[in-house]
């Protein structure tokens, strides 16, 4: 029996980036653990420990087939199917304002063009995002509700723009067990607001600052206490609005963990696998 399968999708079949570091920590810690893709119908997952959902980036494109398999899985995997389907549709975020208290990026859903518009005018020029996406597919600013049109049918999230992610950018931290481990912190290019790579976005390791540990540890507890399960890994988004770090996403689902930029990831990651595993 293998201890723990590392789940990743048919793009990215020998995992993240950096994936031989988390074999590598697991089995100094005496696990044995491989990659495997979601989707595979010769993965025996009932062969393993563990199953850890790390990089099923195209979870968005075929999310039924997704929380299909991760709710056939059963409670060997981690977060487990009703923590996926919260985590994947963006309005978690307005569950996590109502109910946990934690200061995030103003969002409100939208499921009819009606609404849409309603809530662009109400913000100003605005971030319009996919209810269900990733990496920054799908989103597009909005300075006109009257003049602008959706190419997509929706649902939305709609969200003011802030100008901080231009000069400050975005702060991730990564939770771990409880524990706020390390940060990135990543630059939007100045024609885009996405951060990530593809969009002109670059990404740099940081001090861990005390403002975005505490903020990335009172979500990843809110988030907890709606799930009613434990969060053995996060990532934590944040901008800053007004001086102070607004939550813009709680990533449980498949949180990259830029092993290229903070390799010791990997390590906090194994650790807090062993300690679930009891080795």
């Amino acid at each position: 029996m293998t201890d723990v399968l590392l789940v990743t999708s048919s793009s990215y079949p020998d995992g993240e980036v950096g994936h031989e570091l988390l074999v590598g920590a697991l089995a100094a810690r005496g696990l044995t653990s491989r990659w495997v893709v979601w989707d595979d119908p010769f993965v025996g997952w009932s062969d393993a420990e563990l199953v850890c959902v790390r990089s099923t980036w195209d979870y968005h494109a075929r999310l039924p087939d997704f929380l299909g398999w991760a709710g056939s899985v059963g409670p060997r995997l981690l977060h487990g199917v009703e923590a996926f389907r919260w985590n994947t549709d963006k309005r978690y975020l307005d569950d996590l304002a109502r109910l946990g208290g934690v200061p995030t990026v103003p969002t409100v859903v939208a499921d009819d063009p009606v609404d849409l518009r309603a809530a662009i005018s109400r913000f100003g020029t605005s971030v319009v995002k996919p209810r269900v996406g990733a990496g920054g597919r799908g989103i597009v600013i909005v300075h006109d509700a009257e003049t602008w049109l959706p190419v997509d049918a929706g649902p939305w999230i709609v969200q003011p723009l802030l100008e901080s992610v231009h000069h400050e950018g975005e702060v991730s931290v990564f939770v771990m067990a409880g524990h706020p481990v390390s940060q990135v912190n990543k630059i939007a290019s100045p024609h885009d607001i996405r951060v990530h790579e593809e969009y002109g976005g670059t990404s740099v390791a940081a001090v861990l600052t005390h403002e975005a540990a505490m903020l990335a540890v009172d979500a990843v507890a809110a988030t907890t206490e709606i799930l009613g399960c434990e969060i053995l890994y996060a990532r934590v988004d944040m901008l800053r609005s007004d001086g102070r770090l607004l939550v813009s996403e709680v990533e449980i689902t498949e949180p990259g963990l830029y092993l290229d930029l903070v390799s010791d990831n990997a390590e906090s990651f194994a650790d807090a696998v062993a300690v679930r595993l009891g080795r």
